[in-house]
Parts: structure tokens; C-alpha cells; sequence
């Protein structure tokens, strides 16, 4: 039964007229699954609802970063508390100095860290601390891993196995693109191939340990370890990206589970409660070049405020407990054997990953290692199992090039339920 979507096709057709496409970030569009954006008017827990009161279990979570539910009360009364206090001061507050040490605590490796206001910012200022520290221009990247719309990063791969990247969206001025190296994921042969061509030229190598933007593409076992060998012999700075497997893989993240110390990781809204917010940091030498230290400029009027400051603290609180990764590991796990289970019973060949609390579906018998192998699966069957499982009350990410979550708000009850239209969506396609 077709979703009753009157007043989100009215407030659709209104936001065209004054916003680009009508959406503030283009996946909310729609337009790789079809049929029309929902626009959100209310959530709480694992449920999000429409302007048409249509409910939906939500597995977006706002991109990842609502990893306790939405409207957590203990979140929501620390912001109500905190606004009465001020919104924002441009100036140093005891918030942003406790928040900054619980992250340190979970991930060792950012001894000096900055706060910012998104994961393109993180990304950004961490590549450019990398380029004052090494003196050089280059970065690598990999396909398929998403760092921000930052221009030296909305870029492809040229012609060959392992190139000179081209921009991806005009206004990228192509002299710049071409300072970033785009590879293959999971191709150690191709990093090494390029480092002993051109490594001395190289400031960083930035990558998601687990890659959640197309899809969720596991790391095959020897790579990030080969990765981090290579780098320290050519002195090239590795920055983990982890603003989406940040206290989603762990809650020390890909790096804690993966033993790998980066030089640099970047954090998104998970630390901030999902309110605006990002983090980048890494070891002294490197982060003693940032100004006012030293000579490497970056900063922001709203970095460290406290009303993220506040979610941010009161969120780590809850995940620091001994019980939360138990439980938020044991409903992950849950939902996984559902959905294996759905698309085994209904006869649909599929591959389902898991990292930690992230997730995602391809529609393929195939495994999936890379961009490449992720392209190669149907996606259109993805985009009729999503508009069946929205019209069932589930809501996915609108792209099968996106990870799905999980929160510590999901009940068994949901996980049933999901479970129960995966199965009559996988038959319907």
C-alpha cells in the first residue's frame, strides 16, 4: 500500500523554489530510489515521524551520529539547561576541555585534538595540517570513501589503475585536483606501486577504515597493517577518517578494533550528540603545527560550542558504560541474523555487512571488496526494496551507497518487525 505523502509533496514542491533541488544535502533527494523526500516533522527513540504522521523505524539515525535514539532525555535536558546559559560565546568554556578529554581517553592516538563543526571541516584542516607538517602537496585517497565536499577531495581517478585525480564537480579548479592520487580499496599492490614512484611527494594518505559511503566495505585482512607500514617508510602522515566508524565500529572505533594507530583521525557528529560538531587530532609534533602553536592556520567562531559540547559529554557518558557496547553489539548482531535469514527464506541472493553497529545490504551473490565490486550491484533492485520497506514503516538510507545504523534505542520488537517486511520486500522484488 502506497505511503500517504501529501503534505511532504507540498512542502517538495515549495522547497524547489528556493533551495537546490529542493533538499540541503542531495541524497535527501531521493533520486536514486525515486518517489518523493519525507519531510521529518518529529523522532524520538528509534522512530522518526512525517509531517503526514507516518512513523517509521529509523535506521539513518541522522547519518550515524544518533547512536544512543533520537531525543535522548538525558541529552535533551543537558541542552535545555546549557541554552539558558548561552548558545554560543566565541570563547574558551570548561565544556569543550572535559569533552576533548573523554575523547582522548577512547582514542589514545589524538593526544592534541581541535573541535570544529563537521566532518568536512576535520577532514580538511587535517589534511592541511598534514601538508604544513611534511612539506609536500600530494595526498592519496580511495574510491568510494567519502572525506566532505571539501575541493581537493571531489575527485576521481584519471586513466589507469592508479593516477592523478580529476574533479568530480565544476568549480573544482583542476590544478588543485590533480594533487590528489585516487586508488582502489583494499589494493595494497596499487599504495605501494605509487609510493615508490612518487611517495617522497606525498603529505597524507586519508581513508575510511571502514568504508560507510558506499555501502559498508570491510578492510581485507593485512591491509590497513600494510597501509600502515608503507606510510611510516615514507613519511607519509595516515589519517583515519572515522567520522562515521567513530564510536560506531567501537568505542575506540576502527583503530581500536583494528589496532592500527594513525597519525591523524578525524570525528563527526557522534561526538557532539549529532548536533554540529567535529574533531580532528593526532599525535604532538603533528598537531603542535596548528595555529596559534604554530603556523598552520584553521579556525571557526562556532568550534567548541557549548550546546554540542554538552550532547557531546552527556552521549560519552552513556557509551562509556561497561553495558552499552554489550547491548548495542547484541541488537546489531540481531538485526543481522534477521536480515540474512528474510533474504535466505524469500530466495534473494544478497550480501550483508557489519561493522560494529553499521550495516548495508547489496543486492548481489558477489563478494563486495571495493568501489568498483559495489557499482557492479543492483541497484535497482536496492531502490525497490527501499520504497517497499519505507511503505512497510522502515526507513534505510536512499542510496544503496550507504551504510545503515543501529541505535541503543532499537528494540527487539523492531528488529522483528524489520525483519518481517525485509522478508515480504525481498519477495516483492
Amino acid at each position: 500500500m502506497a505511503l500517504k505523502l501529501k503534505k511532504s509533496k507540498e512542502l517538495f514542491r515549495k522547497a524547489k523554489r528556493i533551495i537546490p533541488g529542493g533538499v540541503n544535502s542531495p541524497v535527501r533527494a531521493f533520486k536514486s530510489v525515486g518517489g518523493t523526500p519525507l519531510f521529518i516533522s518529529s523522532a524520538k527513540g528509534s522512530k522518526i515521524y512525517d509531517v503526514d504522521r507516518n512513523e517509521y523505524i529509523d535506521y539513518v539515525l541522522s547519518w550515524g551520529p544518533m547512536i544512543l535514539g533520537h531525543s535522548h532525555p538525558r541529552i535533551v535536558n543537558a541542552l535545555k539547561k546549557a541554552a539558558e546559559k548561552g548558545t554560543s560565546f566565541g570563547a574558551p568554556t570548561p565544556l569543550e576541555v572535559e569533552l576533548a578529554g573523554m575523547v582522548r581517553k577512547a582514542y589514545p592516538s589524538m593526544e592534541i585534538m581541535r573541535m570544529v563543526n563537521s566532518g568536512t571541516e576535520a577532514t580538511m584542516s587535517a589534511i592541511r595540517a598534514a601538508r604544513g607538517f611534511t612539506g609536500r602537496d600530494r595526498i592519496v585517497k580511495f574510491e568510494g570513501c567519502y572525506h566532505g565536499h571539501a575541493d581537493g577531495l571531489l575527485v576521481k581517478a584519471g586513466s589507469g589503475a592508479a593516477t592523478f585525480g580529476v574533479p568530480t564537480s565544476p568549480g573544482v579548479p583542476r590544478d588543485y585536483a590533480r594533487n590528489t592520487i585516487t586508488l582502489p580499496f583494499n589494493d595494497l599492490k596499487a599504495f605501494r606501486k605509487i609510493c615508490d614512484k612518487t611517495g617522497k611527494n606525498i603529505a597524507c594518505v586519508i581513508i575510511e577504515p571502514v568504508v560507510g559511503n558506499s555501502g559498508c566495505i570491510l578492510p581485507m585482512p593485512g591491509y590497513l597493517e600494510g597501509l600502515r607500514k608503507i606510510t611510516k617508510k615514507y613519511g607519509i602522515v595516515l589519517i583515519f577518517d572515522e567520522v562515521m566508524t567513530g564510536f560506531r565500529v567501537s568505542y575506540g572505533g576502527a583503530q581500536k578494533v583494528f589496532k592500527i594507530k594513525p597519525d591523524m583521525t578525524c570525528l563527526g557528529k557522534v561526538i557532539g550528540g549529532g548536533l554540529p560538531v567535529g574533531a580532528y587530532g593526532g599525535n604532538r609534533e603533528i598537531m603542535s603545527r596548528i595555529a596559534p602553536d604554530g603556523p598552520v592556520y584553521q579556525a571557526g567562531t562556532l568550534s567548541g560550542n557549548p550546546l554540542a559540547m554538552t550532547a557531546g559529554i552527556e552521549t560519552l557518558k552513556i557509551l562509556s558504560r561497561p553495558e552499552t557496547y554489550k547491548k548495542l553489539m547484541a541488537k546489531s548482531e540481531a538485526l543481522e541474523e534477521a536480515m540474512k535469514k528474510a533474504a535466505a527464506r524469500a530466495g534473494v541472493k544478497t550480501k550483508f555487512y557489519r561493522a560494529g553497529t553499521m550495516f548495508c545490504t547489496y543486492f548481489t551473490d558477489k563478494e563486495v571488496h571495493n568501489f568498483t565490486d559495489a557499482s557492479k550491484t543492483d541497484m535497482a533492485a536496492f531502490a525497490r526494496f527501499f520504497r517497499s520497506m519505507l511503505e512497510k514503516g522502515v526507513n534505510l538510507a536512499p542510496s544503496g551507497y550507504e551504510a545503515g545504523f543501529i541505535s541503543l534505542a532499537h528494540s527487539q520488537a523492531d528488529i522483528n518487525k524489520t525483519a518481517r517486511a525485509a522478508y515480504q520486500s525481498f519477495k516483492d522484488i
